[in-house]
């Protein structure tokens, strides 16, 4: 017998992919530039790259629902109303929140302790049936802190991602101008396209998804003025406000209910329904006109150093949809501009430090502008 003969029949190897070399290559970045396309399932290492323009936030399935005036204002009301039985007689923050939320943006509070910015983000999240977290800004939180992190699974040879409080349907920022501004940078791809990129890898936000930030604007020792490209990423800045003296005796002998007694009005998807139907709400070109009109105002105002940006144009459009349509109409008219337009633009004007020391607000700059700029009479329903 040869010794070839001798020899025994060697069985074939089967390729076995190593399991800690697939998982840990997130931490040394994506190779062929690939990113994983969706939240919480990661892409297996042989995935093919996908289109930049898959990579961000899914979108809402399904052919795109028609206009129902009827049944959003229906809702839209109910959504108010369930709110109203926690946060007694503010019944004009809430419909601005709501708002915000169907224009699919974000809310800035700029307002003291104490006077329910905390309770409106949780009666909010509850009438929509989705989760809330708060995140409590201090100079020593970290971006980490905020989107998450990936931490090493030993048992399992593998990194985990263990999300961070952003990954909520309601998010509130509670005092945002007390973290440094590397912490504040990283709410801006989350606020703007709806995901957060750790390790190079892209986690989508769940939908709906909205930010409530909140600032003191009387204490100032300690915080960090916020960026004009981040102010510019909130669609509306308003105040709670202290209530009045009705409400606060209602608040006292406790006959307002609490948050947690909210039950959910609509469901998250109706949430994404009702904002495509915002979207489609019409704009007739003299109303588009007058925005303009406004926008340009802002920026050849006297008292101002810097004036709205488009993004402002923009949002005060997609906020005036909404508004019209949660009063019953598939149109806008002048008056959705005046009602919206300090809130939507206020925040977004820098000014003359001259205009400052003289005591000159945003508020009242972009009030004289509406009474100087004549609405349009005619052709506001085409």
């Amino acid at each position: 017998m040869s010794e070839a003969e001798q020899m025994p029949a060697r069985r074939p190897r089967r390729r076995e992919a190593d399991p800690a070399a697939a998982q840990m290559r997130p931490q040394g970045g994506i190779p062929q530039g690939g990113v994983r396309p969706s939240a919480g399932t990661p892409a297996s290492p042989g995935q093919a790259q996908a289109p930049q323009a898959a990579q961000r936030a899914p979108k809402a399935q399904g052919q795109t629902p028609r206009i129902n005036e009827e049944w959003f204002a229906h809702n839209f009301n109910n959504l108010v109303a369930a709110v109203s039985t926690a946060i007694v007689g503010k019944k004009h923050v809430i419909e601005l929140a709501y708002t915000a939320l169907f224009s699919e943006g974000h809310l800035l509070l700029e307002d003291v302790p104490g006077t329910g910015k905390t309770a409106l983000a949780r009666a909010l999240s509850r009438t929509i049936g989705g989760n809330t977290s708060r995140i409590q800004f201090t100079p020593d939180l970290l971006p980490a802190d905020i989107t998450g992190v990936n931490i090493y699974n030993q048992q399992q040879q593998k990194f985990e991602f263990h999300r961070g409080p952003i990954f909520s349907n309601i998010v509130l920022a509670d005092e945002i101008n007390r973290a440094s501004p590397k912490t504040q940078s990283a709410l801006l791809e989350v606020m703007e396209e709806g995901q957060a990129t750790v390790d190079g890898v892209q986690w989508a936000m769940p939908k709906p998804f909205m930010v409530i930030a909140t600032q003191n604007p009387v204490e100032q020792a300690g915080t960090y003025r916020l960026p004009e490209a981040q102010l510019d990423r909130f669609i509306m800045k308003t105040s709670v406000g202290y209530p009045d003296t009705a409400s606060t005796r209602q608040i006292i002998e406790g006959r307002n209910v609490s948050t947690d007694t909210i039950e959910s009005v609509i469901t998250p998807s109706e949430v994404t329904t009702m904002a495509q139907m915002a979207r489609q709400v019409a704009i007739a070109p003299a109303i588009v006109d007058y925005i303009t009109r406004i926008i340009e105002a802002t920026r050849d105002a006297a008292q101002t150093r810097l004036g709205s940006s488009v993004r402002g144009a923009l949002a005060l459009t997609n906020a005036a949809r909404t508004w019209a349509l949660a009063h019953g109409r598939s149109f806008v008219i002048p008056d959705d501009i005046k009602t919206l337009a300090i809130p939507v633009l206020s925040h977004r004007l820098i000014l003359d430090p001259e205009a400052e020391f003289d005591g000159v607000t945003s508020d009242s700059i972009i009030g004289q502008i509406i009474l100087d700029t004549p609405p349009p009479e005619r052709g506001i329903d085409k």
